[in-house]
Parts: structure tokens; sequence; C-alpha cells
């Protein structure tokens, strides 16, 4: 069975992943590489261990986790659909089953907030995981006088974790913002429909999604 670590073996994988996040660095955006390729992997799969969904599913989710930005070598607009072909293509070669193949191809072309939904377990994973990936090691620019506002929140954020409680069937966004870079307010006002979709992407893996931002729960 292909693995994510046979998938990250692939000259391609590597090749489109740094180049889609060169071009993203060109445009602005924050980090979207291989740091966050392997978090977002890693998230993924331990959502799907911890709530009970199998070893091969917690494996189609960190694959699905690793290439999902991986259409941004093609262009940022509409960057999920554009993914979801190119890894279609890389793990056909690799031989993965066409049905795993589908699986991930709707997970990747789903993560966008603009149009995704949380289509299968696989995709609801890939969102929790994206999506709570907020800290300031992903901003590129240093230049605290010419943040906006999405530098601003990230470079905030100098704690980020998600915690899986098994027994409640509870995932929880742990975030420690610094006040004096940004405001709490900040982070609802450009993360809010992503906080929506992960609460509709936790209801799909039957389970509860809330956030705590310097120790007080918001959600």
């Amino acid at each position: 069975m292909v693995s994510l670590k046979e998938v990250k073996q692939q000259p391609q994988v590597e090749t489109y992943l740094r180049l889609g996040n060169e071009h993203l660095g060109a445009l602005g955006f924050t980090e979207h590489g291989f740091r966050h390729a392997n978090l977002v992997a890693s998230i993924a799969r331990q959502i799907m261990q911890r709530l009970g969904f199998g070893e091969r599913p917690s494996e189609l989710a960190a694959i699905a986790g690793y290439l999902h930005d991986i259409g941004n070598v093609v262009s940022r607009q509409d960057h999920g659909q554009t993914g979801a072909i190119i890894a279609m293509r890389i793990l056909e070669q690799l031989g993965m089953p066409y049905d795993e193949v589908a699986t991930i191809a709707a997970a990747i072309g789903n993560h966008e907030e603009e149009y995704g939904e949380a289509v299968n377990p696989v995709a609801a994973a890939l969102i929790l995981a994206d999506k709570s990936d907020v800290h300031r090691s992903r901003v590129r620019n240093l230049e605290l006088a010419t943040f906006d506002i999405h530098d601003r929140v990230n470079y905030a954020a100098t704690h980020s974790f998600v915690r899986v409680d098994e027994s409640e069937r509870l995932v929880t966004l742990e975030l420690t913002i610094d006040p004096t870079v940004s405001s709490i307010m900040d982070y609802f006002e450009i993360f809010l429909t992503r906080m929506v979709m992960c609460r509709r992407a936790a209801e799909t893996l039957e389970a509860t999604f809330s956030i705590i931002i310097n120790d007080s729960k918001l959600l």
C-alpha cells in the first residue's frame, strides 16, 4: 500500500511543493512549504487515529495533508481543485487503489473555505489540521510596520496546538496570541469562516470543535 513516506520520495512532489511555496512567497503569502505540509500531515493523522478511524484512513489523511497545497505550483486561485488533479496523477502512478485516490482527491479539492466541504472523514481531518496552523513561523515578511492583517495575526500566534480528547470526542485548537502584536478580534475577523468550517468538519467526524485562546474558551 502506498505510504506517506513513499509519496515524499517522489521528485515531482518535492519540486511542486517547493516551487509552489516560492510562488506564494512572490505573491506575499505566508509559508506554505514543507513545514506546513509536514505539520498538517501529522495533525491530520493524529486526529484520525485518536478518534478511532484506523491506521489506513489515518495514513490517507496524512497523505492528503502533505499534498493539499501542491496546486499552488500552478496558481493560488482554485489551488485545491488543481492540487487534487495533480495528486490524482501522482498517486495513480504509484499504483494506489482508485477508491483511495478518490478519497484523497476529494479531501484536497475541498480544503479551502471558498467552496470546500468535509465530504468524507479524511477531508474533515485535513480541514481541521490545515486551518489550525496559525503561527509566527509562517510569516516571511519580518518588517512589522508593513504587516497586513494576515501577517499580524500569524506573527502574534506564539503557540498553536491541536488537542484531541478521545473520550469526549473533542478537537480543541489551543492558541497563545500576543496582544501587543494583534488582537483576538483580528483573529476572528480573518478566520471566522475557517472556524465555522472546522466546526462542520468536526461534526463529520462525530466530534466537537473548540477554541481556547490565551487560556479562555471562546468556542
